[in-house]
């Protein structure tokens, strides 16, 4: 399945590509705010807002980060939300196109919600993408770090405890199967918002 697609696939766990034995090495989770969403009109659904002018620039410009950190997924699970779905598509083009599952049950999740999904990730999968909500994807985040890692002092750790603004990324280093993730089994490896980059600070 390809980016910008919308079918699910037929059979498997999400993200199944092959059995090569090189997937089994650390894996890579990336936990992604959409951007900022418009709210230009009260008539329109939660589901349908779109990215305001604002959210489109921050996507654009995360864009251009994940890119020279060379953070590249191989697998992206996405809210199907359009302004989860418009902040993936800012996120292209990839230089080797993620397999993409739109996803119904991420659409505002709570963090157990988001951890179910993730628990159900092909453990062929070495990189992967969510993008979702808050308030769900900042618990799910606190989660994962987990007391120890929140009260490391890193700078991911301290950056995360200040909250989860539109448009932030946190990155994690996953050492066991994706169906084992849970509180406190993922490192926190870096966090990053819009608001840090000196294009975003004006």
């Amino acid at each position: 399945m390809r980016a910008g697609t919308t079918s699910r696939p037929r059979h498997g766990k999400i993200g199944r590509r092959s059995e090569d034995p090189a997937f089994a090495a650390m894996r890579q989770l990336l936990l992604l705010r959409h951007a900022k969403s418009s709210w230009d009109d009260p008539k329109l659904p939660d589901h349908a807002r779109p990215l305001n002018a604002r959210g489109r620039q921050a996507a654009g410009a995360m864009r251009r980060a994940m890119r020279d950190l060379s953070l590249a997924p191989d697998v992206v699970l996405v809210s199907s939300a359009r302004r989860t779905l418009q902040t993936l598509e800012a996120l292209g083009p990839w230089d080797e196109t993620p397999l993409v599952e739109p996803m119904d049950a991420l659409y505002l999740a709570p963090a157990p919600g988001m951890l179910a999904v993730l628990n159900g990730v092909a453990e062929t999968a070495r990189s992967v993408m969510l993008i979702g909500h808050n308030p769900g994807l900042y618990e799910l985040a606190l989660l994962l770090a987990g007391t120890t890692g929140m009260n490391a002092g890193t700078p991911a750790a301290r950056r995360l405890a200040q909250g989860y603004p539109t448009g932030a990324l946190a990155e994690f280093t996953v050492p066991g199967p994706w169906e084992r993730l849970d509180g406190g089994s993922a490192r926190l490896l870096r966090f990053l918002a819009p608001g840090d980059l000196p294009e975003m600070a004006a």
